[in-house]
């Protein structure tokens, strides 16, 4: 069902209330399986992860980010603090610079109890290397840089033509070729466009698909109208949908009403398997589980 922006409005108002909610009543009563903000859930067929994923590329480009700006020790307190929190899905990229961190963090944690997702940058800019890499060599250097024997998810990063399955499919080919060798688990996309959303909800190759999604259209590829059917087209294909940009690229950072109803509005759609938030500081961590609770008892 379409939910417009008239309908996300009203819900958000009635939605407010719970803001009221205080943290110790919140754990007072554990939540049931369908409410648990950091169950695992399907991503397509071919992985489980946590409901919530830990960013880690706020303003990320040239292997550099917000996050890795405000010093890495803080960093990696927050994902540190992610993990004890219950996320058990962190989201990384070649851009972001951040395999190294996150795996510093993670290195005395059992590996088949985390996902780990990253994708490959295959456009002319954005990384400081004069020349690119194929897909093949990029993740085995992944791997390196994390220290792990396999990533659970590998992209290819920022899609915006409707022809990318046609331009990227010798890299396509390279990502499958490592699924088959158990050096990746899935593969998929992450849009930028809804021309590239539409052309990944048709093609076959594609396990998992990264969408700009929250009810106010910002940093997103179009209207939430627009948008939404594509998601759907994507879901019903039984293809995983993560959701990113739900804080607005940060915008509400520091705006509970809006927060709030950002989680409502994704969840309400029925089509976003996960939501992925880069949080920069650990308190973050705790309200957006709140939020997400509430939003999925109003859900059930």
């Amino acid at each position: 069902m379409k939910i417009h922006r008239r309908q996300f409005l009203e819900t958000a108002a009635l939605g407010t209330a719970g803001l009221l909610v205080t943290q110790r009543s919140l754990h007072a009563q554990p939540a049931p399986a369908a409410a648990d903000p950091t169950a695992p859930v399907a991503l397509g067929k071919r992985l489980k992860v946590s409901r919530i994923g830990m960013g880690t590329g706020v303003q990320g480009g040239g292997r550099s980010s917000k996050q890795i700006r405000m010093g890495v020790d803080k960093f990696e307190r927050v994902i540190a603090k992610a993990y004890d929190e219950g996320l058990r899905y962190f989201d990384m990229a070649d851009i972001y610079g951040s395999h190294p961190i996150v795996g510093r963090v993670l290195k005395d944690k059992p590996r088949d109890g985390y996902t780990l997702i990253s994708k490959v940058w295959l456009l002319p800019f954005g990384l400081p290397d004069k020349e690119l890499e194929d897909a093949d060599v990029a993740v085995k250097r992944f791997l390196k840089e994390y220290g792990t024997d396999y990533l659970d998810l590998v992209q290819i990063h920022c899609m915006t033509d409707a022809d990318w399955p046609q331009k990227m499919r010798k890299q396509m080919d390279l990502l499958e070729g490592l699924r088959e060798k158990g050096l990746i688990r899935a593969h998929g996309v992450t849009c930028h466009s809804i021309a590239a959303l539409e052309a990944a909800a048709k093609e076959p190759w594609v396990d998992v698909v990264h969408a700009r999604i929250n009810p106010e259209g910002a940093s997103m590829d179009g209207p939430p109208d627009d948008v939404a059917p594509v998601l759907k087209k994507i879901h019903d294909a039984g293809k995983g949908v993560i959701g990113m940009k739900i804080i607005g690229q940060g915008r509400w950072r520091d705006d509970p009403a809006k927060r709030e109803a950002s989680i409502r509005y994704v969840l309400g759609l029925g089509t976003v398997d996960v939501m992925v938030v880069g949080f920069e500081r650990p308190e973050e961590i705790e309200n957006v589980k709140e939020l997400t609770k509430l939003a999925l008892e109003a859900k059930t």
